[in-house]
């Protein structure tokens, strides 16, 4: 097991790390045992649509050695006048469990999912799958049902070699047995974050696939306009260059930077909590602004 790398001289940190409640492998606790044996100084769980991974790892209590947020990832769509290759994901830290807005706003994205999954078993079952929503209820446990756990059961059921495999012929976009997906409006989903006391932050900022650096910049100030104050510039797909470009953006328009893994355990084999694809460093000075912005809300 790697651990982080201390290109900085400072203990490494993880604000993006998924758990079973969505579609993540390893539950709260093994995340926590996990981020402690790494040495790890905090971490966030950052589950899709869901707070159920934070509530528990709360719950289930968080080691002395470790420093903890509560997060969410959320699906959002592309703001007005914005075309996107699927969702825009919107981070959030340091909320607070039970707030109704967001709590309406995340029953909402569930519901979606969960009517979305058996139309997606029905297109496989079209195409002579033998799949049923038992067995995904099976493969899913107690976590909440998405493509991921699709793909799991094509797996175990040989109707696909990988997760990629089954994306790649079946579960991606434009493919045999992609349904729409429901998306939460972006001003929406970046209000219901902040009426929970948390912060919001663009996630992943390469995958939205703007290119061109003078309309990312605008998709930014858009996003900042709702309420956004942060952006995820440190992120196994960004090059050095990339996290260069989004820190400077972060720092001239008064944004906060994180950063993390997108932890996922077997889902993402080449992805490993704190190091990414091994190179891959947050600066633990990213937490404690993350905190004191928090603090200063409150």
């Amino acid at each position: 097991m790697r651990k982080p790398l201390a290109s900085d001289g400072q203990p490494g940190i993880d604000l993006h790390i998924h758990s079973t409640a969505s579609d993540g492998s390893l539950t709260p606790s093994e995340i926590l045992t996990m981020a402690v044996k790494l040495g790890l100084k905090a971490i966030a769980i950052t589950d899709h649509d869901t707070l159920s991974g934070s509530a528990a790892a709360i719950n289930g209590g968080i080691p002395s050695a470790l420093q903890f947020l509560t997060g969410i990832e959320i699906s959002a769509a592309a703001p007005p006048g914005y075309r996107m290759n699927g969702s825009v994901h919107i981070l959030g830290y340091g909320i607070a469990l039970g707030n109704p807005v967001l709590s309406s706003l995340l029953d909402q994205l569930q519901q979606a999912r969960e009517d979305r999954n058996p139309q997606i078993i029905a297109r496989l079952n079209a195409l002579g799958m033998d799949l049923s929503m038992d067995e995904l209820a099976a493969v899913v446990g107690d976590a909440m049902a998405g493509r991921p756990h699709i793909a799991q059961l094509m797996i175990k059921k040989k109707l696909a070699t990988s997760i990629d495999d089954a994306f790649d012929r079946f579960l991606g976009k434009n493919k045999p047995a992609y349904v729409h997906k429901y998306r939460a409006p972006m001003d929406a989903a970046i209000d219901a974050i902040r009426q929970a006391g948390g912060i919001a932050v663009l996630a992943h900022p390469i995958l939205n696939g703007i290119t061109d650096s003078d309309l990312f910049e605008k998709f930014l100030l858009t996003l900042k306009a709702m309420g956004l104050q942060g952006i995820e510039a440190y992120y196994p797909d960004h090059s050095s260059a990339l996290t260069a470009e989004y820190c400077r953006l972060a720092h001239k328009h008064d944004l906060l930077i994180t950063g993390g893994s997108d932890f996922h355990g077997d889902a993402t084999p080449g992805i490993c909590m704190g190091v990414g694809d091994g190179r891959l460093h947050v600066p633990y000075a990213l937490y404690t602004s993350l905190v004191a912005c928090l603090k200063a809300c409150a």
